[in-house]
């Protein structure tokens, strides 16, 4: 169970926060359509490992886990009003990072449904700039 895969780094291990990957081995991305994963594989970690310097696979992935009290340090700061689309999660995450928490990823597996049934509400572009905003924002220190 991918839930055991999250949790278990936290309990056992003391990290802080596990960031599921397709792309790590034992990973899979099952009918992920071409432009998605140019951009989830290649572009967005590539910029996220620079900005971070820590090597990332996945930077995109909604599977994770995150121990509570990272919630309580008061450098993140989740109440942020440029945090109102897709910025949050690449947020959290470019600032655990930062701040230097342990963070780890582990291999999850997600399979995309047909394109009948349509892949996501998010529109290239404009979009994929609320994910990448936080990384350079973060990265280059010019939000906290």
């Amino acid at each position: 169970m991918q839930m055991n895969l999250l949790l278990r780094p936290i309990i056992d291990e003391g990290f802080d926060f596990i960031q599921g990957s397709r792309f790590l081995p034992g990973g899979y991305y099952g009918n992920m359509p071409f432009y998605r994963l140019l951009a989830t594989k290649y572009i967005h970690p590539l910029i996220f490992s620079f900005f971070m310097g820590k090597k990332i696979t996945d930077s995109t992935n909604g599977f994770r886990a995150i121990n509570m009290s990272v919630f309580e340090d008061r450098k993140i700061n989740l109440e942020q009003d440029w945090l109102n689309k897709y910025e949050l999660e690449p947020y959290l995450f470019a600032k655990v990072i930062k701040l230097g928490y342990k963070v780890k990823e582990v291999a999850v597996s997600k399979i995309y449904p047909s394109p009948k049934l349509g892949y996501t509400k998010m529109s290239p572009i404009i979009d994929w700039w609320s994910i990448l905003k936080p990384v350079l924002l973060v990265g280059l220190g010019i939000r906290k």
